[in-house]
């Protein structure tokens, strides 16, 4: 169980300032600062989406692409690697399709790449802040391991709400609680707390580094569909005209 905080007598009382942003004042509260020992409550979520088995997959999935030759990278983590064609007609001839066919699939296809590139975007936006908010978890384990043994006491700020903060005096202590997400709050040791932060760090590094490659690859697959589609197109162009000037000459000479 989660042990609450042991309050003892309180000491002079301080003010609380809160900053209203829709009227630009601030407001003074009058509270009682208390010492705080025992358990210390870190309310810095760090909660990562995503799970241990996916991250030691998108993991192996980097360490294996950066040896591979992008010539040979043909998919990557469900991504199909796109086709550059550099023959328009014998492209058609082996897909077995006509010019409209092949641009309506080629441009169904750059869409499917755009949607992936939109989820891989919002999963980046969403895992960039939980490093620096593991980052500042550690900070705070730190600290009070620095502080412990000492006899001094630790003051600090804490938020009450939003925009409203108060000032603690904490003492020596030996464990901190964790929140997890989902409400759920754990009691871990400084070491044991220390360990799980650096180990979520190094998932959420490792797993950042692999989608800005994923993204990397992805740009590229829309690069070459788009170059493709280019080149279809105007090949298309190209035959046109080639038929329109034989078309003519043959009726000059009849």
């Amino acid at each position: 169980m989660v042990s609450a905080f042991k309050l003892i007598a309180p000491v002079p009382r301080l003010s609380l300032s809160y900053h209203s942003d829709s009227n630009e004042h601030y407001r003074s509260f009058e509270a009682h600062t208390v010492r705080i020992s025992g358990v210390i409550f870190l309310p810095l979520i760090f909660t990562l989406s995503i799970e241990k088995k996916n991250i030691q997959n998108m993991a192996a999935a980097a360490s294996s692409s950066s040896t591979a030759s992008p010539k040979t990278t043909t998919e990557r983590r469900g991504i199909h690697g796109a086709q550059f064609v550099e023959d328009v007609e014998i492209y058609l001839s082996q897909t077995g399709l006509d010019v409209n066919s092949a641009l309506a699939f080629l441009q169904e296809r750059l869409q499917q790449y755009k949607l992936v590139e939109m989820k891989l975007l919002a999963q980046q936006r969403d895992l960039q802040p939980k490093i620096p908010d593991i980052e500042k978890c550690l900070d705070v384990v730190a600290t009070l391991q620095a502080k412990k043994g000492t006899g001094e006491a630790l003051i600090t700020d804490f938020e009450v709400s939003e925009g409203i903060y108060s000032r603690a005096r904490i003492e020596d202590n030996d464990s901190v609680c964790l929140w997890l997400g989902a409400n759920v709050m754990l009691e871990y040791s400084c070491e044991e707390a220390t360990s799980l932060l650096n180990k979520n760090l190094e998932n959420a590094k490792a797993s950042l580094e692999v989608l800005i490659t994923d993204l990397q690859f992805l740009r590229d697959q829309v690069t070459i569909t788009q170059v493709t589609i280019a080149r279809v197109y105007n090949w298309d162009v190209h035959q046109r005209r080639i038929r329109q000037t034989s078309t003519s000459s043959t009726a000059k000479d009849s």
